[in-house]
């Protein structure tokens, strides 16, 4: 049994997905937990970028640095290699179950349904709004993170 995985899945991989990947990272470090963490978008828009400035202010408020994080367009490949593929709305997930190969083993699921009460919730957007949309985003995926982090320590793969 190796390492436990997870992919967080927006759709341009410039602002949810690379915030909940330094949550993530945040929250497997402070539980000291080794888990293998990346995220990706549906879409190849803005492969190569830095996550929104926005986003990495932030993080960096809560002393989280995604600042080296690049984006990247989700693959086949990802479905098999990674334990946990979480998206951040149900537009995304269903493009997932839409990509997903035959052979992939990767788990689906939405961000929030890894905080109880919040099954079946999107974490809101922030890209167009104002910057207290990022302050909400942020809020949700520390939330679902360790939510993610917590089931995954009871249950290993």
């Amino acid at each position: 049994m190796g390492t436990p995985s997870v992919l967080f899945v927006c759709m341009g991989n410039i602002c949810r997905s690379p915030l909940a990947e330094g949550a993530m990272r945040a929250a497997a470090a402070d539980a000291g937990l080794a888990v293998r963490i990346d995220s990706a978008g549906t879409g190849a828009w803005h492969s190569g970028e830095a996550p929104d400035p926005r986003a990495q202010e932030v993080a960096a408020r809560d002393g989280v640095d995604i600042s080296g994080q690049r984006a990247r367009q989700v693959t086949a490949q990802d479905f098999r290699d990674f334990d946990h593929i979480v998206a951040m709305d149900l537009s995304n997930l269903a493009n997932l179950r839409k990509i997903a190969p035959k052979d992939g083993r990767a788990r689906l699921s939405l961000m929030l349904d890894h905080v109880p009460g919040r099954e079946g919730k999107s974490v809101a957007d922030p890209y167009y709004g104002s910057d207290s949309g990022f302050d909400a985003t942020w809020h949700d995926v520390r939330a679902g993170a360790r939510g993610l982090l917590a089931a995954m320590a009871q249950a290993p793969l």
